[in-house]
Formats: C-alpha cells, sequence, structure tokens
C-alpha cells in the first residue's frame, strides 16, 4: 500500500472517530486509491442518502465534495486539511438510487500557502459522470501541524515527518 493511500486512510479515521457529520453521513465510504492530489472513492447508497423521489441527494453530493476535497489534500500529506471558504456542485443526471455505488475521484487542483482548490467528479457504476463539485479550502494554519508528512513525487514513501500506523 503506498503512503499516500495509508496517510489519507489516516486521517479519513480520524474524520470518523470523531463522531460527526461524517460518521453520520457516509460511514461506508471507501477509499480505494490515493497518489498525491488525486484520491479514488466509493460509497454504497443507502436510504438515508436519497431525496423524497428516491434518488441521491443534491446535500450528499455537497458534503462528499467537502469531505473528499479535504481527503485530496491530505493525500498530498496535510493531517490537518483546513476550512472550507467556498463549495458548489453542479448536477448532470441522478446519482443513482439505493443499493447503487456512487464513485468520486477528488482532485487537488491548486494549492499555495493559504488556499487549496479540489474538484471531485462523481460517476455512477457505468462511469457516467452524474455530478461534479468544487471546494476551496483555507490552509494556511494547517500547513504547519506536526502530523503532516512529504511524500515521495508517486507517494509510495514518507520522505520527511512520521510515517504512523
Amino acid at each position: 500500500m503506498s503512503a499516500s493511500l495509508k496517510f489519507t486512510r489516516r486521517v479519513w479515521k480520524s474524520f470518523i472517530d470523531n463522531k460527526g457529520h461524517d460518521a453520520q453521513c457516509f460511514p461506508n465510504l471507501v477509499i480505494h486509491r490515493a497518489v498525491p492530489g488525486t484520491v479514488d472513492f466509493s460509497l454504497k447508497i443507502d436510504q438515508s442518502n436519497l431525496n423524497r423521489v428516491g434518488t441521491v441527494h443534491g446535500g450528499l453530493i455537497l458534503s462528499l465534495t467537502d469531505t473528499l476535497g479535504s481527503l485530496a489534500v491530505a493525500s498530498k500529506g496535510h493531517y490537518m486539511t483546513g476550512v472550507s471558504t467556498d463549495i458548489g456542485a453542479s448536477f448532470i443526471r441522478p446519482a443513482g438510487r439505493t443499493g447503487d455505488t456512487l464513485h468520486a475521484r477528488a482532485t487537488l487542483t491548486a494549492m499555495g500557502k493559504s488556499l487549496a482548490y479540489t474538484r471531485v467528479d462523481f460517476t455512477n457504476s457505468v462511469g457516467d459522470l452524474v455530478a461534479y463539485g468544487y471546494h476551496t479550502k483555507y490552509v494556511g494554519k494547517s500547513s504547519s501541524d506536526p502530523n503532516n508528512v512529504k511524500f515521495s513525487e508517486d507517494g509510495e514513501q514518507v520522505i520527511e515527518g512520521n510515517d504512523v500506523d
């Protein structure tokens, strides 16, 4: 397992252990792959993820955009992933019903000293784009967190910081 994937899963576990919004809304989120700046996920849709017409609720897409954008920042070695300054989504087609699997790829499109910009593409089980979100985060203070690490370019190894299990 790559160091970037291991670290990103550790950050996700800290979200779940907090027992807040993420743990309540999508505890079944699976992180499949992480390289610095890109993370692939899936979520099996259950009843609690639906709107009143029986398809994925737009609020789920926005919540996932927030969380997955944060994990894209984590994939670059940031344990604390900053705070949201802007978020939005566009909905292209229904994203699924109970029992379907929603897939997502979160990409860190840019990161400076203060701001990080992410995009999350959501696809259905046949690969059709169903929605996409964007997320801007203030990362200025989180950049100096002592739990941060630096990865090799391919994300396979930690080259600075502690590689904690």
